[in-house]
């Protein structure tokens, strides 16, 4: 019983000095994002702005090499959790390209900053992926007092790029 003992303590401590030895590897999302969903469809002649509002905190990422090439993609929306545990809601436009996905441009809807919400859940409007129709459609739950009930939340994009968020209403 005591080799065994001896045994085990020296597979553990073995398998404890591998696992140290090993390089960290970087989260692939940070622990802060609480929610995201991908959906929705976009193109473009490449000369037209990124999401066609551009509130305070517009940030464009991908730089188009060709300018006027035709470019598409789909929308990714998420939830990036405060220290304070409400949350800022952010829209992305992600391009495909030939290399890959590629961040085309990131904004903080302002009008879910403004609510300092707690969002609880972020929904598509389906879950048969990427829609070949443009716009979105996808509802953020959150609630302005944490002991309350969640409402719904809509975000629309229309074919024309044009951003709507409002309480759903059924």
């Amino acid at each position: 019983m005591a080799m065994r003992r001896i045994l085990m303590t020296s597979l553990l401590l073995a398998g404890s000095i591998t696992a140290e030895a090993a390089p960290a590897q970087d989260a692939l999302l940070p622990a802060s994002v609480i929610f995201a969903t991908s959906t929705g469809y976009w193109e473009d002649d490449g000369n037209a702005p990124a999401v066609e509002r551009a509130p305070k905190g517009a940030e464009s990422v991908a730089n188009s090499e060709e300018e006027g090439t035709q470019r598409h993609g789909y929308y990714k929306l998420f939830a990036v959790r405060q220290p304070d545990r409400t949350s800022k809601v952010y829209l992305q436009q992600i391009a495909q390209t030939e290399t890959g996905p590629a961040i085309a441009s990131t904004i903080e809807l302002q009008e879910f900053s403004d609510l300092k919400p707690y969002v609880t859940d972020i929904r598509p409007e389906n879950s048969n992926g990427i829609i070949k129709q443009p716009g979105l459609f996808a509802t953020v739950y959150l609630k302005t007092d944490p002991a309350a009930e969640s409402d719904g939340w809509t975000v629309l994009i229309d074919e024309f790029g044009d951003i709507t968020v409002e309480k759903a209403t059924n």
